[in-house]
């Protein structure tokens, strides 16, 4: 079989704005963020929609990897902070839904809330990991897609677009992944995300079996391919999701520059490798703030 097109829209749902984006789009590459400052700078660089990763916040918030610590409450202000800062859709990960169905509907509303666009909802057993580390479980499929319908239940007809994710590739096998997000798209779910498939002829089979729209992690040096846009688009993906492109990016440079301070004592030597000072007061809007001082100022 051949892909489906990957910008067909399902016949009902929600996720209006994303749905419209990628309509537009074909393929939409969106990054991942942890925070505002790293939000605007996607934002800045021209991206139409933004994701706001589990993985990075548990590296940025708590200095520990993407191992089922992060709470709800975490991620929901994570969010709150992001969707406040950019113009942009905002989709969250939103792990395993922090716990049963009725968790699951209080993170949905917590999240539109905040202002989010969207999420993605996986399969693990909680607490659950990076979906390229080893020694992964999946809870049973029925649990799953209970939890799938308390979120579509829980957005209520709001502009809110829930990806269905399994973890079921590496846990059981493609089969079951397979199964699982097909079953997940008839339970209501906006788009479908089969983690960590092993090449690209997993990626097409997954492609050729279950309704698009469809959803592809771009995990630099993780178990998946990396492909661009076009490569993606032609096996039939509309999104596709580069979550730590910029906490390792961000992670490099400051890891060089730290290194060249404590070196040399000095960072005169290196003023390239940093944004200058006016150029960051003009990706926190300092002028602004200084207009509406001026405009609230007692005489």
């Amino acid at each position: 079989m051949m892909p489906q097109d990957a910008t067909q829209a399902p016949a009902a749902g929600g996720g209006g704005r994303v749905l419209a984006l990628l309509e537009k789009l074909g393929t939409a590459v969106f990054p991942g963020v942890y925070d505002a400052v790293s939000a605007k700078l996607a934002e800045q660089a021209g991206f139409e929609m933004i994701f706001i990763s589990g993985y990075s916040v548990s590296a940025a918030r708590l200095g520990e990897p993407d191992f089922g610590l992060v709470t709800q409450s975490e991620m929901v202000e994570a969010a709150r902070s992001v969707c406040r800062s950019v113009r942009v859709p905002v989709i969250v990960d939103a792990d395993t839904g922090y716990g049963n169905a009725l968790n699951v509907m209080r993170t949905v509303k917590d999240l539109i809330a905040a202002g989010a666009a969207g999420m993605f909802l996986e399969d693990q057993v909680w607490p659950k990991r990076c979906g390229h580390m080893k020694g992964k479980k999946i809870v049973p499929m029925e649990e799953y897609l209970q939890k799938i319908r308390a979120a579509v239940d829980a957005r209520a007809g709001r502009d809110f677009f829930i990806v269905a994710r399994t973890d079921a590739n590496q846990a059981v096998g493609l089969e079951e992944a397979i199964r699982r997000v097909k079953a997940a798209r008839d339970a209501g779910a906006d788009a479908a995300f089969v983690e960590a498939p092993n090449s690209i002829e997993e990626l097409r089979a997954v492609a050729s079996a279950v309704p698009p729209p469809l959803v592809a992690n771009m995990l630099e040096r993780g178990i998946t391919p990396l492909l661009t846009r076009e490569e993606l688009r032609e096996l039939g993906y509309a999104l596709a999701v580069c979550p730590l492109t910029g906490l390792y990016a961000a992670a490099k440079a400051m890891k060089e520059i730290f290194a060249e301070l404590r070196a040399n004592g000095t960072t005169r030597g290196a003023l390239d490798k940093l944004i200058t000072f006016d150029e960051f007061h003009d990706l926190v809007g300092l002028e602004e703030k200084y207009a509406l001082d001026a405009k609230y100022a007692a005489d």
